[in-house]
């Protein structure tokens, strides 16, 4: 029997077969030269496959990508702004998420050669562009690992009721993040998204149902009568406000994630089916876990949320969310690959375009595609780099909160929020002459969308700074520390 061949996308452009090769659709045929990704370059069967990804598969990614880290701060994102409010801005975020997301799947499939938002920069705004959207890609994924270590760290305080030294955790916590990112393709890691899924689901699912069947939370007085001082509408603080909404902004915006998500996809046209499932979903997740455990704790809410239930359910649902943490830290690690060089490639031309910085460096290089030492001594490099960065992040910035809502603000609005507008006038504005009202009404929108996310940023960014010395000034838990980060 003839080896098997791995398949690839129908978009991929094929070479032309010799003859006697076979003919099946879907399969690599013997052919003259390997065939060719606007990407990745030269496809063949020894190097990794990146287009390997399945719809479903990237439902799990985008779910993993969401689900983990924003879910657990929605609950004091309601006690801040009240149960209505609440509500109704997670709602209008999600609206938006779904659209800006959209748009990204859209333009992928117009401009086949993007892989990330540097890409979509360079072909919107030339080399500033291109500059300014790939840092701030990259940075937006290393303090979103940061923030996932700091999540695991609590999670092993939690677990092992403050076994050891919290500085300590936080490094092996970053180990850990390092050796499962540092697996090549997404195609590989996403049964790591199913797991890290389903083990955060069930966890929050427990919390849910914890804090409803127990007499109060574990923070709240546990002698005398009590009874949750929940609040249907709350007036918060500018600063206060501004900084819940951009921790529901984190919450609900992977887009940052999507053009990775999609060029690594057998099937690129079916990103937007992958896309409004795995938002409906979270969605959903998000109202029913942020109601049921805000109605119940109120002011008594811990966050990240999976400690508001109790001690030993604390233990439980930190010991299975770990699995979830760990999945988040390794999907954003993955993408991120911070490492600030170049690499000349053999037609003597530096190629600047992303795992981020992995195939920047080594786009238009047969290394990208094949398993030399410099393909293996880059891609290790970068995932370390950006560990290292991210380990310095939940370090310096202990506090989940302020660190989730200061990542939504300074980074998660400027690539989720005004690229995309922006994305829809480059496609779109040669046919202004057209004029028509459906044109203007997307105009309309897109000048609001730009508009809104530069205010969000740069609001959402002091409301943020504010919290975090708030938090130092009231004795929080300190930068390198030794202390518990779980009560």
């Amino acid at each position: 029997m003839p080896d098997a061949k791995p398949k690839i996308p129908d978009d991929v452009e094929a070479p032309r077969p010799v003859e006697d090769s076979p003919s099946q659709f879907g399969e690599i045929l013997k052919t003259e030269q390997a065939p060719h990704d606007a990407v990745f370059g030269e496809l063949n069967e020894d190097g990794p496959n990146y287009r390997n990804v399945g719809w479903l598969g990237t439902v799990a990614l985008m779910m993993k990508t969401q689900i983990g880290l924003g879910v657990l701060s929605i609950p004091s994102v309601f006690d801040t702004l009240g149960m209505i409010p609440g509500v109704v801005i997670l709602c209008v975020v999600a609206s938006i998420a779904t659209w800006t997301s959209y748009m990204v799947g859209i333009f992928k499939l117009k401009h086949p050669e993007v892989y990330g938002f540097e890409d979509a920069g360079a072909l919107m705004f030339g080399r500033i562009g291109k500059e300014i959207f790939g840092i701030a890609f990259s940075l937006y994924w290393v303090f979103v690992a940061g923030s996932g270590i700091l999540g695991i760290s609590i999670s092993l305080n939690a677990i092992s009721s403050h076994g050891t030294c919290t500085a300590a955790f936080v490094a092996i916590a970053a180990i850990i993040g390092f050796c499962f990112s540092s697996i090549r393709t997404l195609g590989k890691i996403s049964w790591i998204a199913w797991l890290g899924l389903a083990s955060i689901s069930t966890a929050v699912l427990i919390v849910t149902i914890g804090v409803g069947i127990q007499d109060r939370p574990s923070s709240a007085p546990q002698v005398g009568p009590w009874s949750s001082d929940y609040k249907i509408n709350r007036n918060p603080s500018f600063a206060d406000g501004v900084s819940a909404v951009s921790s529901l902004i984190f919450a609900c915006s992977a887009t940052p994630a999507y053009f990775s998500l999609a060029a690594e996809m057998r099937d690129p046209r079916l990103f937007t089916r992958s896309l409004v499932i795995a938002q409906a979903g979270s969605t959903i997740i998000y109202l029913a876990i942020g109601i049921v455990v805000y109605y119940y704790c109120r002011s008594y809410v811990a966050s990240p949320a999976l400690g508001s239930a109790g001690l030993l359910i604390k233990r439980i649902s930190y010991g299975i969310a770990l699995p979830g943490l760990i999945a988040s830290t390794t999907i954003v690690l993955h993408v991120s690959n911070f490492l600030f060089s170049r690499l000349k490639t053999e037609s003597n031309k530096f190629q600047l375009p992303s795992k981020y910085f992995f195939i920047r460096i080594l786009r238009g290089s047969k290394h990208l595609t094949s398993n030399s030492m410099i393909h293996w001594s880059t891609w290790l490099g970068c995932t370390f780099s950006a560990t290292v960065v991210a380990y310095l992040i939940a370090s310096g910035i202990p506090f989940f909160n302020n660190l989730v809502s200061l990542i939504g603000a300074l980074l998660g609005v400027f690539l989720a929020y005004q690229p995309t507008g922006c994305m829809w006038f480059y496609d779109n504005w040669g046919s202004r002459d057209v004029r028509n009202w459906r044109w203007m009404l997307m105009a309309s929108w897109c000048v609001f969308i730009i508009l809104i996310g530069s205010f969000m940023t740069i609001a959402g960014t002091y409301g943020s700074v504010v919290g975090i010395i708030n938090s130092l000034k009231d004795g929080g838990t300190k930068p390198w520390t030794c202390a518990d980060n779980s009560v």
